[in-house]
This record gives C-alpha cells, structure tokens and sequence, in this order.
C-alpha cells in the first residue's frame, strides 16, 4: 500500500530512510491502546453524524479482527508501516476500501499518538501501583516479624543508634508510599484526553471531544490542541517517578548486598535470588540485589534522553517526539519487574538477629541516650553532649565500655557522675525510651505498621 501522505509526493522514500523514520519495530505494543482510540472515534463521528451506523459497525468489527490477529501473531507488522497507526489504518482500508478512510476522519497521527500514549502511560502506572502495594504488604509483613528485634542504626556508615528491624523496614515502606502518591499524581495528569486536538489547531468538523474522551475513560480533555500534540510531560513526569522510586530499589539493595557479606552476616537471602561463582565454588552472590542497584542507570538514562529530546523542539509536534517511546517502554518494564523481583527477594530474605546482636556493643550505641538522660538532670544538652564525648574518650583510651565504668572512673570524667546517676544502658532500654512520634520504641513502630496498612486499606 501507498503511504498515507503520497498524494504529496512523486518520489517513494530511500530504504535507509525509511528504516530510519519508522516506528514500529517499538510502538507495535501500542497496538491495544491505537485500536480503542481509533473505536471511540469512530463512535463519536458517529453520533455526530459524520459517519453512518454501517460504516461504523464495520470499521469497529474490523478493528477488533485486526486486534485479535495481532494478538494471536497471524499479522507481521514491517518498516513500510512506519508506525502502529498507519500499519492499523491500513489493514483497515484494505479490508474496508473507502469506508475504512473514513476512519481518519477529523484527527492526526499527532494527536492519535498522544492519546496511544497516555493511554499506556495509564494502564502502566496501575500495574506499577499493583506492584508497590505487593511491596508495601511484604514490608508491613516483615517489619511486624521483626518489631523489637534490635539492629545498628548508621549515619555515615559509622554505628550510631540502636533501632529496630521493623523500624528500619518501615522508613522504606515510607519510601515506597511516597512513590506511589507521586504516580497517583502523575496518573492524575495524565487523564485527559488529547484526542480531536488533531495537527495542532483543531477542527472545522463537529467533533465532540469530550464524548471521546468519556468513552475513553478520561476524567476531562486537553485544553489547548497545540499544547496537547507537542506535550510530553506526562512522560517526563512518569519518568521521574520511576526514577526516584528504582533509586528507593537501589538504596534498599545496597543494604542487601552489605548486609549480606560475611563481615556483617545481618541476613540470609534464599538461594533462590542468588548466584554462584564459575571458579571459587564456596560463593553465594548477592547478584540480584546487585543487578536491581545497576538497574536504575538506565531508567534515570531514559529521563535525560527525553529532557533532552524535549528542551529544543519549538511547538508544535516534531519528529523528535518519537524518540518518547522506547524509553519509556524500557522504564515501565525495568521498574514493575525491579519491584516484584525484589518484594519476592524481601519476602524470602531472614534477618540473622543472633549476628546483629554481637554488633551491638561496638560503636557506644547509647550514647545519645545518656545525653538526653543529663539534660531530663537539668544539664544543657551542649553540656550533656560534651560530658558523654569525654566519657567515649576515657573509654577509648582504657579500653572499656560504658557499663565497665566505675564511679571513680565517671569522677574522674565529671564530678557530677557516678553509675547511680546513668540511665538503663541496654539496648532494650535505648530502643523502648524512644516512644516519640516517629521513633523506634516497638510500640511506636507498630503504630506505624498500622497506619501503613489503614493506608493501603483505604486504596482497595
């Protein structure tokens, strides 16, 4: 078949060029979301009185032969279609003649492709909220599991404060409920119908858009048709989400692959996600965790691609914009598999408390917890601060721990010291005082647990 424009042009395409300026090597998966915009046009010219009723008939029927043949493999789609529109479009008016042209009727593939587009862009962030909230179950699960098992805390690397492991599950299920609020909102963006908008300006035909966007399942419909065929940022927004959230994966992972090693021991991770080792047969690699971490250079790639693509195009649609997809193909498949991968990795993942607990008497975990227990003495915390520093130095200096301490020792330090003036030193102690809001005390990391499952509650 001729292309769609050739009426134009005398001369066909070069082959190289035409291999170079198609599309649908790629956008072949927007097959779905092409044919249910293309069904709902349809059915809004003709309730307009554009088409007739058998016209409309037969071009919805063939749509949905041709979205069965895909579908089950029977059509092989070729660099002469140049892209899913036109390869859909005619297959149509090679089966329907003159009433498939029809079709095409009072739209663009400008503003075909945007509506194909945020369609997907739609469906995607649903699956992707399916597969944060699967997440979010397994840290709620785990955190409860392990509420008052204690762990090191860091900053810097460097021991800091005991917490809880449920504590330390938590601040990811915080992570993770954020990324999903930001997709909720980009979803909220996204729902509007671009439909209609056509090349840039409109239409002399009388069209009704929000009919079309009704059928569609859009909450309302673009505003301006030059903004709707020239505007990405849905993807862009899309895109940063997934970003953000793969680097949420990417931190988490890191832990794993530490946490992991022999020097802490602190998890065992089921065989299952791990690998071995071609040469030195004794290894059990972290390479999923690993893998998830490298994961994220190429969906923040794919947000600097299009950054890039977008800043220099002049309104209103230009070529450049094909260049939107395979990126974001390629973030929506690397972020919903990143996510089940790694909530089923989590789920099969033990904490060996028993080696965390041998940690705990490095680093003086406690003493903030002194520092507080002066300044509830009276003492400033400036003060408090610096009486503890000089208590972890006399320690350092005589190798001894906080509870080794004896009270000509704590005189020696502070006049004001002795052991009877010292708080409950156990890590037992240190974790249940910390019942501010947001702490690490297991009564309040249950709190948390609940508000994070009365939250997911209220999604269902």
């Amino acid at each position: 078949m001729a292309n769609l424009w050739s009426g134009r042009f005398e001369k066909g395409m070069d082959k190289i060029v035409e291999e170079f300026n198609a599309s649908i090597n790629f956008d072949k998966r927007l097959y779905d979301c092409d044919i249910a915009g293309s069904i709902a046009h349809i059915t809004m010219l003709c309730e307009q009185g554009i088409v007739n009723e058998d016209e409309k008939n037969k071009i919805i029927e063939t749509l949905k032969e041709i979205k069965n043949e895909i579908e089950n493999g029977e059509i092989e789609f070729s660099v002469h279609d140049e892209d899913i529109h036109m390869a859909v479009e005619g297959i149509l008016i090679k089966r329907l003649g003159d009433t498939g042209k029809k079709l095409h009727t009072a739209r663009s593939r400008n503003d075909q492709v945007a509506v194909d587009t945020r369609l997907y862009v739609k469906k995607e962030i649903k699956n992707i909220l399916e597969n944060l909230t699967y997440m979010e179950h397994v840290l709620l699960e785990k955190a409860e599991k392990y509420n008052d098992e204690i762990m090191i805390g860091f900053t810097h690397m460097q021991h800091a404060q005991p917490v809880t492991i449920g504590f330390h599950l938590m601040a990811y299920f915080q992570m993770f409920k954020r990324d999903m609020e930001r997709f909720y909102d980009t979803l909220e963006r996204t729902d509007y119908c671009p439909l209609g908008s056509c090349a840039l300006a409109g239409t002399t035909i009388p069209i009704n858009r929000h009919r079309t966007a009704e059928l569609l399942g859009f909450k309302n419909v673009t505003e301006n048709a030059m903004d709707s065929v020239s505007d990405r940022d849905y993807i862009l927004e899309f895109t940063s989400a997934a970003s953000i959230s793969m680097m949420h994966i990417s931190r988490f992972a890191e832990e794993f692959v530490y946490w992991n090693s022999q020097e802490f021991g602190y998890i065992s991770i089921d065989d299952s996600f791990c690998t071995g080792s071609s040469i030195m047969p004794q290894k059990k690699n972290p390479d999923m965790a690993e893998l998830l971490r490298g994961k994220v250079g190429r969906v923040y790639g794919n947000l600097i691609q299009l950054m890039t693509v977008m800043k220099g195009t002049p309104l209103a649609y230009n070529k450049d914009f094909q260049e939107d997809k395979e990126g974001l193909f390629d973030t929506v498949d690397t972020l919903k598999k990143s996510l089940i991968i790694f909530a089923k990795m989590i789920e099969k993942t033990e904490f060996n408390t028993e080696n965390i607990k041998k940690q705990l008497n490095k680093g003086f975990l406690n003493a903030t917890d002194i520092a507080e227990h002066f300044v509830k003495m009276n003492i400033p915390f400036r003060e408090a601060h610096e009486i503890v520093g000089k208590m972890v130095k006399y320690c350092e200096v005589h190798n001894k721990d906080f509870s080794d301490l004896t009270d000509e020792d704590l005189k020696t330090i502070d006049d004001r010291l002795s052991k009877s003036v010292l708080p409950d030193l156990s890590m037992e102690g240190c974790i249940n005082g910390r019942v501010s809001f947001g702490g690490t005390a297991p009564s309040e990391v249950l709190r948390q647990i609940e508000a994070g499952q009365n939250w997911l509650n209220k999604l269902s």
